[in-house]
């Protein structure tokens, strides 16, 4: 096992060319947020936009339209019930699970028409779909985000086990388009194609609801922007805990939402360093 290191901020995260405009930083569609867990999609939509996704759009239930552009003006809103489809195949993520319930239609829904081209990350209540409901996961560029709970749910490796790389591995051969795993804790781990890092920033001021849904919106985010897939992972998912760190400096608990207030400055420091 590696540890992550800054240096993954600074290969990742670049200046962006004088001539650009929004359809050149991707397009991210976010799924989820029922009538009960509405805040799971607001911080997947502000850790999105905050991390410099060109265009944000929410599929989710009307009761959470208005909390959404409160929060977050710059993201669109659709009703999670009507036909997704085209919304789905235009976008160039699609993030879906926070706070989405036992919507397990909407999950089948988005496994059978997402591309091969596309970026799939799947986040909360949908992993837990998964282990409930198996389906055949799309061919296409894959991301699992799990807390310890959802992927024993979904591996059925008990969290006393889950320090054993070896062990992740043999689940995650289980697939056949192996996805890269984000396997969050108070030391997260993450396993690309060839490698397993963990990240050695970060704390218990992270320990409130709300943390991965930030977590998940942010990899949206990097994903949409920056290639390869497996670095721009590793890089949100390192961002986030060292933002979360500076702030514990003045803070007692770091919550979410502070995290996305600081991730457009955190960039930009990155950005302007000498590569």
């Amino acid at each position: 096992m590696r540890i992550l290191t800054e240096q993954i901020l600074k290969e990742v995260i670049t200046k962006r060319p004088s001539v650009s405009y929004k359809g050149n930083f991707g397009r991210v569609l976010i799924i989820g947020g029922n009538p009960n867990y509405g805040g799971a999609v607001i911080m997947n939509a502000m850790a999105a936009v905050h991390s410099g996704a060109g265009l944000v759009s929410v599929a989710t239930d009307p009761s959470n339209f208005t909390a959404i552009h409160c929060h977050t003006p710059e993201a669109m809103v659709t009703d999670y019930q009507q036909d997704l489809k085209a919304l789905i195949v235009s976008s160039d993520v699609v993030l879906i699970g926070s706070g989405l319930g036992d919507q397990l239609a909407l999950l089948q829904k988005v496994l059978t028409s997402i591309e091969p081209h596309q970026i799939l990350i799947i986040d909360g209540s949908a992993l837990t779909l998964l282990a409930q409901h198996p389906q055949v996961l799309p061919d296409c560029h894959l991301v699992l985000t799990p807390h310890q709970m959802e992927w024993e749910r979904l591996s059925h490796i008990a969290i006393a086990n889950q320090n054993q790389a070896d062990l992740n591995w043999q689940a995650l051969q289980d697939y056949t388009n192996q996805p890269l795993l984000v396997l969050k804790s108070n030391h997260t781990q993450i396993y690309t194609e060839n490698e397993v890092y963990q990240i050695p920033v970060g704390g218990p001021y992270q320990a409130t609801g709300g943390m991965g849904d930030t977590l998940a919106g942010m990899i949206a985010g990097f994903a949409a922007q920056f290639k390869p897939l497996a670095s721009a992972v590793m890089a949100a998912t390192y961002a986030h805990s060292a933002i979360a760190q500076e702030l514990a400096q003045d803070y007692y608990v770091t919550l979410p939402t502070q995290i996305s207030g600081q991730i457009s400055p955190f960039m930009r420091r990155y950005s302007q360093l000498d590569k």
